[in-house]
């Protein structure tokens, strides 16, 4: 099981919002969840407030820790996690069309890999009643404030890498692209009227060094 910890986000001044179509989207959801107008006041103060610790992310789960006026509280979420089916059905989605791998590696979810999952039944935006959570805290309501805070800087990070949305689905980056690499790499020699596909080729190469770099830099 892959787990990434992202660092704790330093205190913001004003409103943060998600900017990208998809990170909006993960905010619906969000407040779709909530039981309470209230609750998601009190959950965009504490997102902003640099009281969450670190975030861990893996399939299907994630887990900070948030401080208020009260104590110091453990946020545990969940979100589905895609079946191998579904996670096949990805797979082959990214690969079919040129520069989604790029686009990916970028920062970037084309709107069209999104419409194209669905169509082929796999949903990658939750929504509301597929976010799950439970806190420490005292409150009745599930999710709670704290969870709801953390949910929202799951939000931020979903802006700044789609990737952290497909490792909570099932589907880390490095999953994903050394499956995308196997995917080009024939099991057996090629038939005489085998035809190749070298944007696939080419767009798994692509990925997989620049994936290389972002680790060297990220080690650095």
């Amino acid at each position: 099981m892959t787990t990434v910890v992202h660092p704790r986000t330093p205190a913001r001044r004003g409103a943060a919002r998600a900017t990208r179509w998809w990170a909006k989207a993960w905010v619906r959801a969000v407040e779709e969840a909530s039981y309470s107008a209230a609750d998601l006041a009190t959950a965009r103060a504490i997102s902003r407030s640099g009281r969450i610790g670190q975030i861990s992310v893996e399939p299907g789960r994630f887990v900070a820790a948030v401080e208020d006026e009260h104590g110091l509280w453990a946020v545990m979420g969940s979100v589905p996690e895609l079946d191998d089916r579904a996670a096949d059905t990805l797979v082959e989605t990214v690969a079919s069309e040129a520069g989604r791998v790029a686009a990916l590696l970028a920062g970037e979810l084309p709107h069209t890999l999104v419409e194209h999952a669905e169509e082929a039944g796999v949903e990658l935006l939750p929504y509301g009643g597929e976010l799950g959570s439970t806190c420490t805290c005292e409150a009745w309501t599930d999710p709670c404030p704290h969870a709801l805070a953390v949910m929202y800087q799951l939000a931020w990070l979903i802006d700044d890498d789609p990737f952290v949305l497909l490792h909570l689905r099932g589907l880390a980056r490095d999953d994903l692209l050394g499956r995308l690499h196997e995917r080009t790499e024939p099991a057996s020699a090629p038939a005489d009227d085998a035809v190749d596909d070298p944007d696939v080729d080419v767009a798994a190469d692509a990925a997989l060094r620049a994936a290389a770099m972002l680790a060297e830099l990220d080690g650095q």
